[in-house]
């Protein structure tokens, strides 16, 4: 497997986890808050938290699948760097509501690490060329008079 197709499946998955999170806090806000180690979760109208997380993931996978589709694989790399930020401050609220540190640790903080190598996997890959053919000088077909 090629250096591409390996950052380039690493970035799926860093796009397909937070839909999935998103979406399950969305349609299934009770099961999905227990795996994130909080307890107990928010009750009333504080469980409106649950879409605003919810929205957050799929606005962020959202995000990932568009420079990737865009083949801007650099800002990709930008882009999933600063989304590692959300599982450590994530991991900050587990171990200061309640939570454990373990369930800070292998969530919360092996999700930033893997966007943290993701990201620096993309911001060194050298760049995707089609060849030999597009290394050669571009034709000019214009006439001048």
């Amino acid at each position: 497997m090629t250096r591409h197709r390996l950052t380039t499946l690493l970035c799926l998955i860093a796009g397909a986890a937070p839909l999935f999170f998103g979406l399950n806090f969305l349609l299934n806000p009770g099961g999905a808050a227990s795996g994130y180690g909080i307890d107990p979760w928010p009750t009333g109208n504080a469980d409106g938290y649950f879409i605003v997380k919810g929205v957050r993931d799929i606005a962020t996978a959202a995000v990932t699948f568009l420079l990737l589709g865009l083949g801007r694989r650099r800002i990709l790399g930008w882009s999933v760097l600063i989304n590692a930020v959300i599982p450590v401050g994530d991991a900050l609220a587990v171990v200061t509501h309640g939570g454990t540190l373990t369930t800070a640790l292998t969530v919360h903080i092996s999700a930033a690490s893997f966007l943290v190598l993701t990201a620096a996997l993309l911001l060194t890959e050298q760049p995707h060329s089609a060849g030999p053919a597009a290394t050669a000088a571009p034709s000019r077909s214009y006439v001048t008079r």
